[in-house]
C-alpha cells in the first residue's frame, strides 16, 4: 500500500473540516498530519475526536510563529514520524482539493500515469465567488463551480502550484509549495512533471512555485481553490489573517485577484459520491456531527459581532457591490508576465 500523506494547518475552520477529509480520503490519501493554532471556534476539538477515532493525527502549533504560522507548522512537521514513513507528500490548505482526471480519479491512476515522478506540479485553477454572499452549511465543491479558465495569464498566482512529491529523500524539508533542502547528490535524478504529464526543466527541481502561463496545466489533475467562499466567509477569512504572509491584511486586493467566474467546471463531482459516503460516515459519529453544527453556528455569530465594525461592514459592502474579475488581455498580460518573472528571478 502506497502512504500518501496530506499535511494541513488550520484555525477556526470546522465548519469546512469534515469535507476537505472526506474529500481527500475518498481519492486515496492515506495519512493526515493537522496542525492548529489559536481556534475560537472548536477545531482544535473536533481535530481531537478525529485523532481519537484513527481518522488523522492532529498537533496543536502553539509558536513560536517565526516566519508565519504555516511555516512554524511545517518545521514540525519535518520532524514528525508521520513525514517519515510517508511515501508521497503534499502539503495542502483547507480550500485545496486534490482533483484528479485521469482513470478512475484516485491518486493510484495519477502515480499509475507517471510513475517515473519525483515530484508533480498541481496547479491552482482559482474557483470564484459566484455571487454568492451569505455562508451555507453545503460542501464547498458543491457550491462554487464558477472558475478561472483553463488558461489565466494574469495574475501570475493563478498558475502557482503545491507538489505532490515522493519522499525518497530527494528532499529533506517540507516547504508550502515546493519541497526544500535538496540533496545534491539526488537532485540530478529528479524527475518533475506538470498536471498534463510533461516533463518540467531543471529549474522545477530547484526553485519555481508557478506553472509556465499560456497552456493549459490540468490534463491530469489540477487543484481546486477556493480561496473566497461565501462573502461572509470572506469577512471571517480576512478576521482570522493569513497562515504565511501573518503581517499582511486581506481586503479587496486579495479578492480581485481571485473572483474569476468566467468558466464552469463540475469535474470533481466525478468523486462526490464517494466523498459523500465518506462524509456521512464521519457525521455518523455523534461528537463530529455536534461539533461540526456547532462550528456552523460560531460562524455565522461571529460575521454578526464583525458587523457591529464599520471597516467589515464597508468590505463587505464593497464584496457586494465590486464585479467578478475579468482575465486580463493577452498583451496586457504578456508585458505584466515579463516583469513578474524577472523579479522572480532576482528573488531566487
Amino acid at each position: 500500500m502506497v502512504r500518501a500523506l496530506a499535511v494541513l494547518t488550520v484555525r477556526n475552520e470546522a465548519a469546512f473540516l469534515l469535507e476537505w477529509l472526506a474529500h481527500h480520503r475518498a481519492i486515496g490519501f492515506s495519512d493526515f498530519l493537522v496542525f492548529s493554532n489559536d481556534c475560537d471556534d472548536g477545531t482544535d476539538a473536533m481535530l481531537d475526536r478525529l485523532a481519537e477515532l484513527g481518522h488523522l493525527t492532529h498537533v496543536r502549533n502553539t509558536g513560536p510563529f517565526d516566519g508565519g504560522v504555516q511555516w512554524a507548522a511545517m518545521k514540525l512537521a519535518d520532524k514528525h514520524p508521520l513525514v517519515q514513513k510517508a511515501d508521497w507528500i503534499l502539503p495542502l490548505d483547507i480550500d485545496e482539493f486534490v482533483n484528479i482526471h485521469t482513470g478512475d480519479h484516485t491518486l493510484s491512476a495519477l502515480f499509475d500515469a507517471l510513475p517515473d515522478a519525483t515530484a508533480i506540479t498541481l496547479t491552482w485553477r482559482l474557483f470564484g465567488n459566484g455571487g454568492i454572499a451569505h455562508f451555507e452549511d453545503r460542501p464547498i465543491c458543491d457550491q462554487f463551480t464558477n472558475a478561472a479558465p483553463a488558461i489565466t495569464n494574469w495574475p501570475w498566482r493563478a498558475n502557482m502550484f503545491k507538489t505532490l512529491y515522493r519522499n525518497d529523500g530527494t528532499y529533506g524539508k517540507l516547504g508550502v509549495h515546493r519541497p526544500r533542502n535538496p540533496d545534491p547528490a539526488k537532485l540530478p535524478d529528479a524527475k518533475w512533471f506538470d498536471g498534463e504529464g510533461r516533463p518540467l526543466p531543471e529549474m522545477f527541481s530547484r526553485q519555481r512555485i508557478f506553472s509556465n502561463m499560456g497552456q493549459s496545466n490540468f490534463g491530469l489533475v489540477q487543484l481546486n481553490h477556493y480561496p473566497l467562499g461565501a462573502m461572509e466567509s470572506y469577512i471571517l477569512k480576512c478576521d482570522r489573517g493569513r497562515a504565511v504572509h501573518g503581517e499582511d491584511k486581506l481586503g479587496m486586493d486579495y479578492w480581485v485577484e481571485r473572483n474569476f467566474n468566467t468558466d464552469k467546471d463540475t469535474s470533481i463531482a466525478a468523486t462526490a459520491p464517494e466523498r459523500d459516503k465518506e462524509l456521512a460516515d464521519l457525521m455518523a459519529d455523534a461528537a463530529l456531527n455536534d461539533l461540526h453544527h456547532s462550528a456552523v453556528r460560531w460562524r455565522k455569530e461571529r460575521f454578526s459581532q464583525l458587523m457591529m465594525e464599520e471597516p467589515n461592514r464597508a468590505l463587505f459592502a464593497r464584496l457586494v457591490m465590486t464585479p467578478p474579475s475579468r482575465p486580463v488581455q493577452i498583451n496586457a498580460a504578456r508585458f505584466l508576465t515579463r516583469f513578474a518573472n524577472l523579479a522572480h528571478q532576482r528573488q531566487n
